[in-house]
């Protein structure tokens, strides 16, 4: 029995663009990469993960014992653009990584960035992409030739296969869709009590605002001080308070300097200073403290996302989130479940938001059943451990350059919705469009309607500009 056990025991080799730290997460794709190293871990497989290397993620560590951590690759911090490094630092990173490739016997790849398919090429390997926006990443997937490819939620899986199987075919037997999991033992409403060594613990007499995101323009922070302009100056919530984290490098990065600074100048014009109360990172341990500190949660950009846990972890926590519909937030959830505005609403967005507010609304039992029944931390760990311990070497992807004709098929791009009453969005342009033909076509034919529909010049501006996409047969 234990000889059968050492038998199956595999060695994977791990490669994570993004920096890891021993009990500090960058972002959701961090946390979930953590549980299912240490799901592995505890099967008995051996993880090696190779890592960027930062201030505090120099010297290797352990996330258990049989999954080791080396910060040794050189890429540009901060993200993104971490090919935007010398040359030897890019040459050294790929010996690095090849050498625990060809000492393993699975390589999985976690959230994109190693766009050289030649260093996988001869081990089994897994390539989950849990993004449709950052460079390197879309370059993964359109130069894939990976065994097994896992995306975050099926809006992601239906956009990458929109883009890239119409060159690639044989990407779409290659795809899972697995959702993120979360550990509800963990969010669930805890009630704030060590999150006052970060937060001033008076917050807690006034209603609260969160907006728990990286410090990107698309997450909506400005969307969000429009917001709550209306809901100081209209809806009588002058004693709101909105909690805003500081992102890692606030201080020594010139652009998150200059980025901070603008949005304070934004605040403050807009008469909100005392309003928006900006304060250290979270650490993962304080995460449901901190949701659970909120009265709402605001999730109102135009990122588009592959997933997005806050709105998931805050609902576990009892507070409401407000997500505009943009990439998977228009369907991850059904509309029981979670407030929805059309990006750019903010009367909708100040309304929901002075409505949970004023009657004080939590988080319903059934949503918390739901999510506990559709997106259990298990059923994921579950899942990826699958995937990965099952894969296989298949052959080279075959990649091919389709001819476009009179009588292709078209259909609605996955990244793209139809709001009736602002026109077509377009998630990657975060605009509307009034297009009576576009809008009438996709919805009277779902499963495709003929170039030959179309004038010439109409149809060649919808797919230049993303709005639809051809149906090219295998």
């Amino acid at each position: 029995m234990i000889a059968n056990a050492m038998a199956n025991q595999k060695r994977i080799a791990v490669f994570s663009m993004t920096p890891l730290f021993p009990d500090f997460a960058m972002g959701g794709g961090q946390v979930q990469l953590k549980k299912i190293a240490l799901h592995l871990g505890e099967l008995g497989h051996q993880l090696t993960i190779l890592s960027t290397r930062r201030e505090g993620s120099m010297a290797p560590f352990h996330w258990h014992e049989n999954v080791e951590i080396r910060p040794i690759l050189r890429f540009k911090q901060p993200y993104p653009e971490p090919y935007f490094t010398p040359i030897y630092h890019i040459a050294n990173a790929m010996r690095y990584v090849g050498e625990a490739i060809a000492e393993a016997d699975i390589h999985y790849s976690h959230d994109g960035g190693l766009i050289f398919p030649y260093v996988y090429r001869d081990k089994p390997t897994v390539i989950s992409l849990r993004s449709v926006i950052y460079p390197e990443t879309m370059q993964c997937a359109f130069l894939f030739q990976g065994d097994e490819w896992i995306l975050p939620s099926e809006h992601s899986r239906a956009s990458y296969e929109a883009a890239v199987a119409q060159f690639a075919p044989a990407v779409s037997q290659r795809m899972h869709a697995i959702h993120n999991g979360f550990d509800w033992d963990v969010f669930r409403y805890t009630p704030p009590a060590d999150i006052f060594s970060l937060i001033p613990a008076d917050i807690a007499d006034h209603p609260v605002m969160l907006f728990p995101h990286r410090p990107e323009e698309h997450k909506g922070i400005y969307q969000v001080i429009q917001v709550v302009e209306r809901l100081a100056r209209d809806m009588d919530w002058a004693d709101l308070r909105v909690l805003v984290p500081r992102w890692l490098d606030a201080d020594s990065d010139p652009l998150l300097r200059a980025y901070y600074e603008r949005l304070q100048r934004a605040i403050h014009e807009a008469g909100l200073a005392d309003v928006f109360l900006f304060h250290d990172w979270i650490s993962e341990a304080l995460l449901p403290q901190y949701y659970s500190l909120g009265d709402v949660t605001m999730c109102i950009g135009n990122c588009v996302e592959t997933f997005g846990n806050t709105p998931f972890e805050s609902l576990g926590c009892g507070t409401l989130p407000i997500v505009s519909r943009v990439g998977p937030y228009r369907s991850l959830l059904p509309d029981e479940h979670i407030d929805r505005v059309d990006y750019g609403d903010i009367e909708s967005a100040a309304a929901l938001a002075h409505a949970i507010l004023s009657e004080k609304r939590r988080a319903s039992a059934v949503t918390l059943r739901y999510l506990k029944a559709e997106f259990s931390l298990e059923a994921m760990v579950e899942r990826f451990a699958d995937v990965i311990l099952k894969a296989v070497k298949k052959p080279p992807i075959r990649h091919r350059l389709p001819p476009l004709s009179r009588s292709t098929r078209y259909k609605l791009a996955p990244w793209c919705y139809i709001s009736p009453k602002r026109g077509v969005f377009h998630d990657f342009r975060s605009d509307y469009q009034r297009d009576n033909l576009l809008a009438g076509l996709a919805q009277d034919h779902p499963a495709g309607f003929t170039g030959a529909a179309v004038p010439p010049a109409r149809l060649h501006s919808w797919l230049d500009d993303g709005y639809i996409v051809p149906l090219i047969e295998a």
